[in-house]
């Protein structure tokens, strides 16, 4: 379990506080959304998660341990950050290097090196870039990239920021699908995101930061059905919209339950 306690954080002695008394649970293999408004402090929940940034007061404990303290290579046993420009993440001069030097700074070597890198690159599906300079390829493939270097460290819980923004949609059902994956092999997801489509069709939990708390942390399904969205700056999915057009209003968390909420409602076989 990775807890946020009682924790605000503000820039500087006298800068404004961007977060206050957060109280926030991570267990292992949810799929969990971190959303809001541009500047609601959504992406600092994260920062403060992997310890690139350290809280004004609170703790950050993992597995009962405090590790408030801990900086981001230390959290990196259990927690990996892919950040929304991924190329500034990385330094080596091949995909191979650069997916192998956190298990390689964790002590592994030869074969035991070489087996963790291949699998994680297969799983990644970057196996083929292995050779190439990282930061030549696509977004697509740098995040994907970044991803297999938190899976080479058997990580248990793994950041995303904005993974989806200015994908096209080949990259984006490749990215849905792997981190589907990830949550299946029992990794915690943890998406900073404003794209609604991921949010309901796919995520188990959504948080919503505003004013500086926590003003909504449940399901999806109650978010986009009980919950006040709009309000948070947030738009209702198409799939969702269009589900209350159908008799009874069903929810839809994305198209093709629409389709099949449809063809129900007009008795289609």
């Amino acid at each position: 379990m990775l807890t946020l306690q009682n924790v605000s954080f503000h820039y500087g002695e006298n800068g404004p506080e961007i977060l206050q008394n957060i109280q926030l649970n991570f267990g292992r293999g949810e799929f969990v959304a971190v959303t809001g408004r541009n500047g609601s402090g959504k992406t600092t929940i994260t920062r403060l998660l992997t310890g690139l940034e350290k809280p004004t007061s609170g703790r950050v404990c993992y597995n009962g341990q405090d590790v408030t303290r801990e900086d981001a290579a230390a959290r990196s046993r259990f927690i990996g950050y892919v950040f929304q420009q991924p190329d500034r993440q990385m330094f080596m001069s091949t995909v191979r290097e650069e997916v192998g030097f956190g298990p390689y700074q964790q002590g592994k070597r030869g074969a035991e090196l070489d087996a963790v890198v291949d699998e994680a690159m297969h799983k990644a599906d970057v196996f083929r870039f292995a050779d190439e300079y990282p930061r030549t390829l696509s977004r697509g493939d740098q995040q994907r990239i970044a991803i297999a270097s938190a899976l080479a460290m058997h990580t248990e819980y793994i950041v995303l920021d904005e993974p989806t923004s200015g994908q096209d949609g080949r990259e984006k059902k490749r990215l849905s699908a792997l981190m589907s994956q990830m949550r299946e092999a029992g990794i915690t997801v943890i998406l900073v995101t404003h794209d609604m489509d991921i949010v309901a069709g796919q995520c188990t939990r959504v948080i919503v930061i505003a004013d500086h708390h926590v003003a909504f942390d449940g399901t999806p399904d109650v978010l986009f059905s009980e919950g006040r969205p709009e309000e948070w700056g947030l738009a209702y999915p198409a799939s969702v919209r269009m589900g209350r057009s159908l008799p009874g209003a069903p929810y839809c968390k994305d198209m093709a339950t629409f389709c099949e909420m449809y063809r129900k409602a007009r008795g289609i076989g």
